[in-house]
């Protein structure tokens, strides 16, 4: 126990000790003499502790388990094209942001209707998407066993990164 932990512990039971003394001084003091008064002062002082008596109280309580971190990509595999679909992205909502996106990889939540699927698709090394302009990629989807129902080739769909559509996209036939 901490020194911190051990004088809380003391001024917690001093003061229920004081609480207790101005409660047996109220009960024997007359109504209306400022000896009642002053043992109904004596109790008030427990109030503030109170609230840290519950406090430590519910942190003796179980606490429920984290919940499980959402399923992601995993780094070290090799990326799996599921699909190949013709994106178009999106104008910026700001001018000074309308750049080419650049080569590497990109994470996103494809949206048919009110259904989101994560995926990820790359931009090859030396190259740059122009926005406003179609490109073809391959995607691969984070769970495709659900997700490749929904994909039929001719299916539209929109890409979401954080709380944006950046881009349309459409699925293309299988080579």
């Amino acid at each position: 126990m901490t020194t911190i932990q051990s004088r809380r512990k003391l001024i917690v039971f001093i003061l229920l000790c004081v609480a207790v003394a101005g409660a047996l001084v109220r009960h024997y003091a007359e109504r209306g003499t400022t000896t009642r008064d002053i043992g109904t002062l004596l109790m008030v002082l427990w109030v503030p502790i109170i609230g840290n008596v519950i406090a430590w109280l519910i942190g003796k309580l179980p606490r429920r388990a984290p919940p499980a971190e959402p399923a992601t990509f995993d780094a070290a595999r090799a990326f799996t094209p599921h699909l190949r679909a013709e994106l178009t992205l999106r104008p910026p909502a700001l001018p000074s942001h309308d750049v080419p996106l650049a080569a590497g990889e990109y994470r996103c939540a494809l949206v048919i209707d009110n259904e989101g699927f994560s995926a990820r698709w790359f931009v090859p090394p030396g190259e740059v998407l122009a926005r406003g302009k179609p490109h073809a990629l391959d995607i691969e989807l984070l769970s495709p066993q659900t997700a490749v129902a929904r994909f039929p080739a001719g299916a539209v769909f929109r890409v979401l990164v954080s709380d944006s559509f950046i881009a349309d996209g459409r699925v293309l036939p299988a080579p």
